[in-house]
């Protein structure tokens, strides 16, 4: 079984990296499932609930690196939740320093490029809530990309007030940026709705 997780795993990320996540999944009993694409995150964790253990769960598409630093960020929740259960901030100091330790083994592996390495210790000077809100690090990993869809783009490379279309065929214009959100309004409602920098979009002349 544990072979088996392993080699699921390595399909995602690097293979010394996979032996590490996978004693975490059964040291921490966690159901870890690799989903389907998600616009508004790269990774889920949800606490022990109602009978269920710990659970997280990654984007498939995500490129090796990314996925790793997702997933790493994921058991950092879980480690925090453990400790602390509710009683401390989703990504507070507490959040912070479980991720930055739990990445110290990757970096003493040498597995990442040596520009994602450097993005990601500076990223880890003040870890955000996610990595996509990072530009120096996300546009870092975002080299490492395989394109699916040449189409397609993240919504942080089209400019501001450009008509857009998401791949359910709703059209949006882009407005300004928040902190971590672009304010995009919807053309057939007048509505405005918040993307994250991930979300993946098609210009429309």
């Amino acid at each position: 079984m544990e072979d088996r997780k392993v080699k699921i795993l390595t399909e995602y990320m690097p293979e010394k990296a996979a032996l590490l996540i996978a004693e975490w999944i059964d040291k921490y009993k966690c159901e870890f499932k690799i989903t389907k694409s998600r616009e508004s995150k790269f990774g889920d964790y949800r606490a022990p609930y109602q009978g269920a253990g710990h659970r997280i769960s990654v984007n498939h598409n995500l490129n090796r690196y990314a996925f790793l630093i997702t997933t790493v960020h994921e058991f950092a929740h879980l480690l925090t939740y453990n400790q602390w259960k509710s009683r401390v901030k989703p990504h507070g100091t507490e959040w912070k320093n479980n991720f930055k330790r739990m990445m110290i083994p990757f970096f003493e592996m040498t597995i990442f490029p040596l520009d994602i390495e450097k993005a990601l210790a500076k990223y880890l000077k003040n870890p955000a809530a996610s990595s996509c809100t990072d530009q120096g690090l996300f546009s870092v990993l975002k080299k490492y990309d395989v394109k699916q869809d040449s189409e397609y783009v993240n919504i942080s490379e089209i400019t501001e007030n450009q008509i857009f279309e998401i791949k359910t065929g709703r059209k949006f214009k882009k407005l300004t940026r928040n902190r971590t959100r672009y304010k995009c309004l919807e053309i057939s409602t007048g509505k405005i709705y918040l993307f994250s920098p991930l979300a993946e979009v098609k210009a429309i002349s």
